[in-house]
């Protein structure tokens, strides 16, 4: 039943993905091109005349903790007054924290949120989701900057073990990833998703299976299994070369700057729990 579920699941995805690449294909004639957040952000002209911009996040709310800024009356209004730390161009929306210890890491749009979101079926079970080719790809040096906003994270050269998980299937096992023919090419093979064993309170115990899911012609199970004191290494030395000025700031599992006791993260009960990391 769980197979039939993800593979309905994974078929009304590409059909979205087709329809829309379709309707982005098809001129537009006999009207005006609508770009919708001309009239959802909050510095588009309104009826009431020019509304005030949005300003550049210039890490005022560099330390503080999610827990406590989330319960602060009057919290989204002001985050509403930032423009997306990530991307530059939509209104903030949500506070970006990282789940692991606890700390705000910046105002985020909706879109850069879920982009960096790793997509769960489990506890130990992700799916590596299309959008981590621009994660890992077009993105890096943003997300990795974004990533070490968190104070706890900048002191390690490692990722949180589900990112660390993803970025193991998606960019260290690449060219273990089987292709198909398809119209415009070759493509790669179903949908890749990756577990692991053990918890996450000891991962260096962790073993991370990589594997193909929804193949069409049935193959292709699992590609690899990955150590996790490996993925650890494989990630450094690929932050190290892709930026190098974040990972000379890290150092593996320092302890400085780190609260003596684990910070609690509260849990939303609406759409802004969903963070990056």
């Amino acid at each position: 039943m769980v197979r039939l579920l993800d593979t309905a699941e994974h078929t009304e995805i590409q059909w979205l993905h087709t329809t829309r690449s379709r309707t982005a294909d098809t001129p537009v004639t006999g009207r005006h091109h609508h770009d919708p957040r001309a009239t959802d952000s909050p510095s588009a002209t309104s009826m009431d005349g020019p509304a005030i911009p949005q300003r550049p996040y210039k890490g005022e709310l560099r330390g503080q903790l999610y827990s406590v800024l989330s319960r602060k009356p009057g919290m989204s209004r002001l985050v509403a007054g930032w423009v997306c730390a990530v991307c530059n161009t939509a209104p903030a929306a949500v506070l970006d924290h990282c789940h692991e210890h606890g700390y705000v890491r910046a105002p985020v749009c909706p879109s850069c949120n879920t982009l960096e979101r790793p997509d769960h079926l489990y506890d130990n079970d992700i799916r590596v989701a299309g959008r981590y080719q621009r994660l890992f790809g077009t993105d890096t040096a943003g997300w990795l900057r974004h990533w070490h906003r968190c104070p706890g994270c900048r002191t390690r050269t490692a990722l949180p073990l589900p990112h660390l998980a993803a970025w193991t299937a998606h960019t260290a096992t690449r060219t273990l990833r089987p292709t198909h023919p398809g119209p415009r090419g070759r493509k790669p093979c179903g949908m890749l998703r990756v577990s692991w064993t053990g918890s996450q309170n000891t991962p260096r115990s962790c073993l991370l299976t990589i594997s193909v899911d929804l193949c069409p012609s049935g193959e292709h199970r699992v590609l690899a299994r990955v150590p996790y004191r490996e993925a650890v290494e494989r990630f450094g030395t690929w932050l190290a070369e892709t930026a190098p000025a974040v990972a000379s700031e890290a150092g593996p599992d320092r302890l400085d700057d780190l609260p003596a006791e684990p910070r609690p993260v509260i849990a939303d009960t609406n759409s802004e729990g969903q963070a990056l990391f």
